[in-house]
């Protein structure tokens, strides 16, 4: 049997998580489901715990923080994760996860399709196709819906997942680690709904814009480093042959073959730093290969 675990980060939504949990119980009658509080100061882990969810206690801040912590202590085969503002269709749940169980897949996105104009403010959508359109271009990503806080992860995904954001930067490191690791993932097309009353969004459009932005630069550091020490090499050499040319003084003569001599320290170390870079990404696929496929086992069919 394909032990399934639906789990839930929450703050303050003792307005939405009774029907998310309902509404997954429902979906999914055979998973346990997790709800992990972090610092509420309404009644969410009550409510969770009255119908039913196994209630953990995280209490340092940011969801990144709460998915680090989901990721290593819950144990199952298939993971739903599913924000706890009641936004999602718990009913493609079982679509999501048959997809991944038939396909032999990694991580189903669910595909936000908005039913209301409200549900999905305008900044947020221009903010997420800006940011999904960098991580496609620098990572070669696949992904539609980069910001999708509903998707399904096989045990292997979680368990070499080694996250380092705090907040909801997260959605952008569990992407930019399927890239990484040429996981097969796969998207189904799920409606996105308004909050419920009561129920207030914790995303702040540009202060959380920036921190994914810094946090996909970041990333390319990590994971690209060539490419990115490349760039700048390139920036400080372009720069550094327009002041040679145009020197006027042994100052900027100076400063011009200063920033050459940077440029290739900058280039050196791209290529040293992208062999480590190499080396970590193998060791993590090593950690992922411990884990074995996940399929539909014969109790499942």
């Amino acid at each position: 049997m394909t032990r399934t675990a639906v789990i839930i980060p929450c703050l303050n939504e003792a307005a939405a998580i009774a029907s998310v949990i309902n509404d997954f119980k429902q979906a999914l009658p055979d998973a346990q489901i997790y709800v992990f509080d972090n610092g509420s100061t309404d009644e969410t882990a009550a409510i969770a715990t009255q119908h039913g969810a196994i209630v953990h206690h995280e209490s340092r801040p940011g969801k990144g923080t709460v998915v680090r912590r989901m990721f290593a202590d819950v144990e199952a085969d298939v993971y739903v994760m599913v924000d706890g503002d009641d936004t999602y269709q718990a009913s493609a749940a079982p679509t999501m996860v048959k997809k991944l169980l038939d396909e032999s897949l990694d991580m189903v996105v669910g595909t936000r399709v908005e039913t209301d104009k409200a549900a999905y403010r305008a900044g947020h959508r221009l903010g997420n196709k800006m940011l999904t359109g960098a991580v496609q271009r620098l990572f070669g990503s696949e992904v539609q819906d980069m910001l999708s806080g509903f998707r399904v992860f096989s045990k292997r995904f979680v368990k070499s997942f080694a996250p380092s954001s705090r907040e909801f930067e997260i959605e952008t490191e569990l992407t930019v680690h399927a890239m990484q690791m040429r996981m097969p993932i796969g998207f189904v097309a799920t409606d996105y709904k308004e909050r419920p009353e009561g129920s207030v969004s914790k995303l702040r459009t540009y202060r959380d814009g920036v921190k994914i932005s810094t946090m996909i630069a970041n990333l390319m550091r990590n994971e690209r480093p060539l490419l990115f020490f490349s760039i700048a090499a390139i920036l400080q050499m372009i720069l550094s042959v327009t002041l040679l040319l145009r020197a006027t003084s042994p100052g900027l003569i100076w400063l011009g073959a200063g920033l050459g001599v940077s440029a290739l320290l900058f280039f050196i170390g791209g290529l040293i730093l992208d062999l480590v870079a190499h080396q970590r990404r193998e060791q993590k696929y090593l950690t992922y290969l411990s884990f074995p496929s996940v399929t539909k086992s014969k109790s499942d069919k």
